[in-house]
């Protein structure tokens, strides 16, 4: 894969990239750039962590990039997360590594970094001091909605660690580019910004798609300043919302009764959580979808492409319940072998029965 093929394959990886240029120079020096992400350990795995992460990862690293997959252990834990054990959630951590290997990521070619196995070396330390006496109270104020909560939901002074120590990940880890969801890309930007100033360099940001709820678009969060983006993080995927989430452990039957009472006006392809996971999940893994339908509403019509699929759905073309249906069949296709290892392999059917077992906590 040449220059262009490696930055356009990176790029399409991401909704937003800060920047093109900078990803371009990056990768003009370094055949293996490092990416990372970070995940806090906590509840069952759902479709954004378990499907379309691994699909985002497994084209990153074909285009030669070394990926780093942190398991935010101590971040779950200031998060509140799984009762505040820091025990369960390390075992939450395990589960979430079986689940990527299951989605068929190439954990051979992938590095998991656990949070608690950085936090004992004084120079990761050092990063977050530097990092939090050059970023005012009111800036880390704003970098809080990276935890999904805003300033009047904090419920201890831990919490106010969270988002210099992901600011320092990212120069401690190494990574050149920041590869993480778009309601990271406050501490991103900050990382940018402190970077060169701090002895370091300018991580590339390359924010990828957020996942719609099957509830559909939310507007009274207060996320961030941009009007658009914060529609997309108030109205993400959620784990706290079972009934407006997808997991990877659903069964067939139960993939189709949730994309059946999914949002999903007709003729409405905006903030339209069915299209988008067409958009995002399902024509990156597949060539076409194919839509089956009755001969009387005009027999089976298939799409080469996302586009063609949106327009037809505008028009009218594409019933609501025939395009649930079809997104419910290849949504279990993707997601039967994760749900087979979880079924089969002793060592992950523990790990799902003890977070199963485990009361989720926001």
């Amino acid at each position: 894969m040449d220059l262009e093929e490696r930055l356009e394959t990176i790029a399409a990886v991401g909704e937003e990239i800060i920047t093109r240029e900078d990803l371009r120079e990056l990768l003009e020096r370094k055949e293996h750039p490092i990416a990372y992400d970070g995940f806090e350990p906590s509840g069952l795995v759902a479709l954004h962590t378990g499907i379309f992460r691994p699909l985002l990862i497994k084209e990153l690293l074909r285009a030669g990039v070394e990926f780093k997959l942190l398991v935010a252990d101590w971040f779950a834990w200031i998060n509140n997360k799984m009762g505040g054990d820091l025990g369960a959630i390390s075992k939450v951590g395990e589960y979430f590594v079986e689940a990527w290997a299951a989605a068929g990521v190439d954990m051979n070619n992938v590095k998991i970094v656990k949070t608690s196995d950085i936090v004992g070396n004084k120079d990761y330390w050092k990063k977050v001091v530097l990092i939090s006496k050059n970023t005012t109270l009111t800036r880390m104020n704003r970098c809080l909605a990276i935890m999904d909560r805003t300033e009047g939901e904090l419920k201890d002074a831990a919490q106010y660690l969270y988002p210099a120590m992901q600011c320092a990940d990212i120069f401690h880890l190494g990574a050149d580019i920041c590869q993480l969801g778009l309601g990271q890309r406050k501490i991103n930007m900050l990382a940018r910004e402190l970077g060169p100033k701090l002895g370091y360099w300018k991580p590339v940001v390359v924010s990828h798609h957020m996942l719609m709820g099957l509830g559909g678009p939310k507007f009274e969060g207060k996320f961030d300043e941009n009007k658009e983006i914060n529609i997309e993080i108030s109205s993400k995927m959620s784990k706290s919302k079972p009934s407006e989430a997808i997991f990877v452990h659903d069964s067939t039957e139960e993939i189709k009764k949730k994309l059946a009472k999914a949002f999903c006006p007709e003729k409405q392809v905006e903030y339209n959580p069915v299209l988008d996971y067409c958009k995002h999940i399902i024509f990156r893994a597949e060539k076409t979808i194919e839509i089956e339908r009755p001969e009387k509403f005009g027999g089976d019509i298939s799409f080469e492409s996302y586009a063609e699929l949106e327009e037809a759905y505008r028009k009218g073309r594409v019933h609501p319940m025939d395009l649930k249906n079809a997104t419910a069949k290849y949504l279990d296709k993707l997601i039967a072998p994760v749900r087979t290892h979880f079924e089969k392999n002793p060592r992950a059917k523990e790990l799902y029965e003890f977070v199963k077992s485990r009361e989720m906590t926001r």
